[in-house]
């Protein structure tokens, strides 16, 4: 069965000034899916995922998230949509002085007004399990968390009301390979426990390789591919030649390979 699409965008075009940043960019998103969304630095990854939730005025195109259309919506129409999605920010974007529990709580205070200190308190701690972070951790302040920590507070805000729609920019930068790793993994749990459709900006291989149904590659001022890895090795084009087929590249995916395929371990003489 063919998956409904939960993201469309249709002839997008950004523009800062006389800087063109997107011009006729279309981009479908499939229901379910973890998207990476890869492109070099300028080609406005962040800017299109604004687009898409409103924070960025295109200069043209057509948006549609939950078959709804975004551009122009009224605010009250437009926050019966948003409270469909969470945003993890770059750096996670926490307000330094309210603690993690308080930051949890932001979204929760914005769509249900109505929620009592109890429950909110409930469902922080809830989100905050959820997101792989210890229970002391509801009441530390950001300054007091590590980068890895951070994010994974950030990720408990973006699913404080329950999400069907995850955006995440850049998740695992400034993180250690075993950090990124793990929440590489904790994404697809999410994902696969929630139900949820991600829409992830990265510049991570190893994340698209470990994560990631289809890949989109922002170049040109446009989406030029969309496909799973393999399909986009196929396309002969600059940057996608450079990004997948250059050294960082096939080191990823000689990790994708060692992990999708070990190898039988050898049986030592002596040993049982």
């Amino acid at each position: 069965m063919e998956q409904s699409n939960i993201i469309s965008v249709q002839g997008l075009c950004n523009s800062f000034g006389e800087q063109v940043i997107h011009q006729d960019l279309n981009l479908e998103v499939r229901r379910g899916e973890i998207l990476g969304v890869v492109g070099g630095s300028g080609t406005g990854k962040s800017v299109l995922m604004r687009s898409i939730i409103g924070l960025q005025e295109p200069v043209a195109g057509k948006i549609r998230v939950f078959d709804e259309g975004m551009i122009g919506k009224e605010e009250d129409e437009a926050s019966d949509v948003r409270r469909r999605w969470g945003v993890l920010f770059q750096g996670g974007a926490l307000f330094s002085t309210l603690t993690v529990a308080e930051n949890v709580q932001v979204p929760l205070r914005e769509f249900y007004p109505d929620f009592s200190k109890a429950l909110l308190d409930e469902i922080a701690h809830y989100k905050i399990y959820l997101s792989g972070l210890p229970a002391d951790a509801a009441h530390k302040f950001p300054s007091e968390l590590s980068g890895g920590m951070r994010k994974r507070a950030g990720l408990a805000r973006a699913l404080a009301i329950d999400p069907e729609l995850l955006f995440l920019d850049e998740p695992t930068a400034g993180l250690d390979p075993i950090s990124a790793a793990n929440f590489d993994n904790l994404t697809r749990d999410l994902k696969e426990t929630l139900g949820l459709t991600v829409f992830l900006i990265t510049h991570d291989l190893d994340t698209l390789y470990a994560i990631c149904d289809r890949v989109a590659v922002i170049a040109d001022k446009k989406v030029i591919a969309v496909g799973a890895i393999e399909e986009l090795l196929a396309i002969d084009h600059p940057w996608i030649n450079e990004y997948f087929g250059g050294p960082r590249g096939r080191a990823a995916r000689r990790g994708h390979d060692r992990h999708n395929n070990p190898q039988p371990q050898l049986h030592q003489p002596g040993r049982s």
